[in-house]
């Protein structure tokens, strides 16, 4: 063994779980939830932690505490890939996509993040930027809120700069009512702001197609799952019959580029979107990039904003993420170092190693369930 992987051997993963209550009650077009699990993975190396972390149910720590740790312990910090590699081996026989997918992806993250603490260099240096930040939109409006809870958040991402802005839909009585949330937003961003709307699969699809043609009269640009991601048919069907400049979205439920290769394979979307704590980690995101690329489809970024902010400014693929509300609050409660958007942007901060974090244990420690 060399020098320099003696001293880059890692330790085993560190694994916590937190849970943590929504601020309001939170609804899409298909689920509800009142709480968010972060599972956080720490693992040690050369005098440097990297971190890395998922959004999924605690069941994905017992993955990582069970069957990924005896796998990374041991290994040199640098190999990555190998590391990646071996991490799937090792959930042949428990199904990679799901909870083992998520749990992967936060150890895979950690160790992106060890890599670059050890050399010195923030994350972006250590992939190479495309670009020095990243466009986000404002990311909820959930089912569940009330008109005035729905001015309020939309009106204040306005008025901080966001370009763009999204509200989920598709569990209103009657099309007309539904109508009338959309058009809260609209007014309350005003007519210059891009508005998207996302029904996470609660349509079937002529409903989709007949409330597409209604959603751009409010100017639309972007229609996500309009009908179930896992309807191939039906998403080209909206995206070859929808409206002339509304954009069909989906992909934030891949767990592995082959689920993303069908989508785009089938021309089911005109944006795919990926999920870093699900589709495997950085190593995965970096692989659904290139993918997009070789399709000629642009990629947009789901959720997690602060885990994706350095890995989308260094695809040129990507083109927006999302600034979903319920994950940006956590981010902020347990890190230091968040990147906060400035005039509807992410920029890493590049003078930080890493991912640029800090975990604020002592914050997190009331939410720790395991």
């Amino acid at each position: 063994m060399t020098r320099r992987r003696a001293n880059t051997m890692l330790g085993k993963p560190a694994v916590t779980c937190y849970k943590v209550p929504t601020d309001a009650r939170e609804g899409d077009g298909t689920f509800d939830w009142d709480a968010t699990t972060l599972v956080l993975v720490e693992i040690a190396a050369g005098g440097k932690i990297g971190l890395g972390y998922t959004y999924a149910d605690a069941a994905a720590g017992g993955v990582v505490h069970g069957a990924l740790s005896k796998i990374i312990e041991g290994r040199d910090a640098f190999d990555v890939p190998g590391a990646h590699a071996a991490m799937l081996r090792q959930v042949r026989n428990l199904g990679r996509s799901g909870i083992c997918a998520s749990a992967i992806a936060a150890v895979d993250s950690a160790l992106w993040d060890l890599k670059a603490r050890l050399l010195g260099v923030s994350l972006l240096d250590l992939l190479g930027a495309a670009r020095e930040e990243v466009p986000v939109y404002g990311s909820g409006g959930f089912t569940s809120y009330s008109d005035e809870q729905l001015r309020d958040q939309f009106g204040g991402w306005a008025a901080q700069g966001f370009s763009m802005v999204k509200m989920k839909l598709g569990r209103a009585p009657t099309v007309t009512a539904e109508l009338a949330r959309v058009r809260v937003v609209r007014d309350a961003v005003g007519p210059d702001v891009a508005l998207f709307v996302d029904a996470n699969g609660a349509y079937d699809r002529k409903t989709a197609l007949g409330m597409a043609e209604r959603f751009a009269e409010f100017d639309v640009k972007w229609f996500e799952e309009p009908v179930s991601s896992d309807d191939l048919e039906g998403l080209r069907l909206l995206r070859d019959r929808g409206p002339a400049g509304m954009a069909i979205t989906a992909g934030e439920y891949g767990y592995d580029t082959w689920y993303f290769r069908q989508m785009l394979a089938a021309g089911a979307v005109d944006v795919l979107q990926a999920d870093a704590t699900r589709c495997l980690g950085i190593s995965g995101f970096l692989a659904t990039g290139a993918l997009a690329q070789a399709f000629h489809v642009p990629l947009s970024f789901h959720c997690a904003p602060t885990l994706h902010a350095a890995v989308a400014c260094a695809l040129p693929a990507v083109i927006h993420g999302e600034y979903f509300h319920d994950h940006a609050r956590i981010e902020r409660m347990f890190f230091e170092g968040v990147p906060m958007p400035v005039n509807g942007a992410l920029a890493p901060d590049r003078e930080l190693p890493g991912l640029g974090l800090e975990f604020r244990r002592s914050d997190a420690e009331p939410f720790c369930v395991s």
